[in-house]
């Protein structure tokens, strides 16, 4: 005598997607809200490359450096006699200065920028491009 260990049950046709689409969309929302944590600066220079490099984080003021030697604290045209007062007024909490230099700009406006920022106790970052694969160390 054989045994028979079917439920009797119909096996089941239909399957629900809505755990799927919940999944999905918590991914989504994850990678939109992620993807809005990188800085970017948005006045254009030509950053040097650099073999090694470390993203910046939101603890900076930015400051720009222009070719023709133009001086941007957070987008604002300043004069370099203006940058320590101007640094001062919009440093807020953050302890750093990313300085975002043209590879025209000279080691003088470089200078001018980690004095005012040395007066404020301030660190100073160099923006740097990182190397492509096709690209050689200078």
């Amino acid at each position: 005598m054989p045994l028979d260990f079917s439920s009797g049950r119909k096996p089941l046709l239909e399957f629900s997607l809505a755990s799927m689409t919940d999944i999905v969309m918590l991914l989504l929302i994850f990678f939109l809200l992620t993807s809005s944590f990188a800085t970017q600066n948005t006045l254009p220079v030509n950053l040097p490359n650099a073999a090694a490099a470390t993203p910046l984080e939101e603890q900076f003021v930015a400051v720009t450096i222009q070719a023709d030697g133009r001086f941007f604290v957070e987008e604002a045209e300043v004069e370099a006699d203006e940058l320590l007062p101007t640094l001062n007024a919009v440093r807020g909490t953050r302890t750093g200065v990313a300085v975002y230099a043209d590879e025209a700009a000279t080691v003088g406006q470089l200078a001018a920028v980690a004095s005012a920022a040395s007066a404020l106790e301030m660190r100073v970052a160099m923006a740097t491009d990182p190397l492509s694969q096709g690209d050689d160390a200078r």
